[in-house]
């Protein structure tokens, strides 16, 4: 395959985008990258080199609300003027779900999209928002080759006690079971892994992805055996704004008390977790800064939930060889692993203050019974990566 590929991971407001060239060898160079936000209002489009230098920052006026064809439009046409020789050979998109049947990145086609469709009945929030991209590329560009990978297929190894449910059995027929997600980022991070401490990618690990959303994985030998995602992203840590595990007791209280299911669901979602918490913000730096009371609780209960369904992550692997924390957060926030790393003393967790404070790619004290590293997640690239050969593989058309 020739030409350069590009990555599209879309949310409910936002895109976004990479591109990635090939070397004389076929491994997968950035070009760029970038992102679209402010969708459906009024969009934001920036883009840097791989450098990091900005190439573009485009905004629409304000009150205008470009179509999504049109800003997928601009974005296109940017890209092909850096997509280099060759141009576009392929798109490789994000897709947050794909059941229980789709266990590997695959060649978008007709009855895929149709089977992708089937699927919002499982994820509502996320799957539309995934969908769309496809649809318009290939309004945009019918001949551009697109592959779809999935969030979930990672998990895919998990053994059946991990991925079952306390609820009537006939129910699994039915989709309900625990499928995990943030599985391209845990790809990518076993990857990595092996490259940086090939013994600890042998062994027992916790890979903690904290970002606006946040999950972590027991990886044995590196494949996933346990995570706190289940049937929905909301399930298991507290997040920015999701609540993360929840007596569903709660949720038959509130029905109860008259809310109804699109309150519940919007406040379960989008104004929970650490903006519900605290009331001032989802955001952790700008609670590690704020003087509010209620700022530090919510951190408390942020990693206090972290290291406690690490301990139960290391309850499914048997025992604990190491940590790595991955993602904005894990990668950009020592206090949080600090305190997360404080709490998991009794299993030997032991930080090295100074190389935490620098981001340090291994963050533990030497001869620590527990080895904890950060390493930055790339989710585009493992995409890209898919891509490449899901187009070059024998048979593809």
């Amino acid at each position: 395959m020739t030409g350069s590929i590009l990555t599209l991971n879309a949310g409910s407001s936002s895109f976004k985008f990479a591109v990635f060239g090939q070397g004389s060898t076929g491994e997968l160079t950035t070009a760029l990258r970038g992102q679209v936000t402010s969708l459906g209002a009024a969009p934001c489009f920036v883009a840097h080199d791989a450098a990091g230098t900005e190439l573009v920052d485009r905004r629409w006026a304000e009150g205008r609300r470009p179509a999504f064809a049109e800003v997928l439009d601009a974005m296109l046409a940017f890209v092909d003027g850096h997509a280099g020789q060759g141009g576009l050979a392929a798109v490789g998109h994000r897709v947050v779900h794909g059941g229980a049947d789709h266990l590997a990145p695959a060649r978008v086609t007709a009855a895929l999209l149709g089977e992708l469709k089937a699927l919002v009945r499982l994820d509502p929030l996320h799957m539309p928002h995934n969908i769309a991209p496809i649809e318009a590329m290939a309004s945009a560009r019918p001949a551009l080759p697109q592959v779809a990978c999935f969030d979930t297929a990672f998990h895919r190894t998990l053994p059946a006690v991990a991925r079952r449910t306390g609820l009537p059995r006939e129910l699994e027929a039915d989709g309900i079971r625990r499928y995990g997600f943030h599985g391209l980022s845990y790809e990518h991070i076993c990857g990595r892994l092996a490259e940086e401490a090939p013994a600890l990618a042998r062994g027992r690990v916790v890979v903690a992805h904290l970002g606006s959303g946040a999950s972590l994985c027991a990886l044995r030998q590196g494949r996933s055996i346990a995570t706190t995602m289940g049937f929905s992203t909301l399930d298991g840590l507290l997040m920015a704004t999701r609540c993360g595990s929840l007596d569903p007791g709660v949720i038959l209280y509130l029905a109860r008390a008259g809310h109804g299911f699109t309150e519940i669901e919007d406040m379960l979602y989008h104004r929970s977790g650490l903006l519900g918490v605290s009331g001032v913000s989802g955001d952790v730096r700008e609670l590690l800064a704020s003087d509010d009371p209620r700022a530090a609780e919510a951190i408390e209960l942020f990693t206090y939930r972290v290291a406690a369904e690490t301990s139960a992550m290391a309850c499914a692997l048997g025992g604990l060889d190491g940590i790595v924390f991955t993602a904005g957060i894990g990668e950009h926030a020592p206090a949080i692993r600090a305190a997360v790393c404080a709490r998991l003393a009794w299993l030997g967790v032991t930080l090295d203050p100074t190389a935490n404070a620098a981001n340090a790619d291994l963050i533990s004290q030497p001869g620590g019974r527990v080895e904890v590293r950060v390493i930055a997640t790339d989710e585009e690239r493992i995409i890209a990566r898919h891509t490449k050969a899901a187009i070059e593989r024998p048979g593809a058309t």
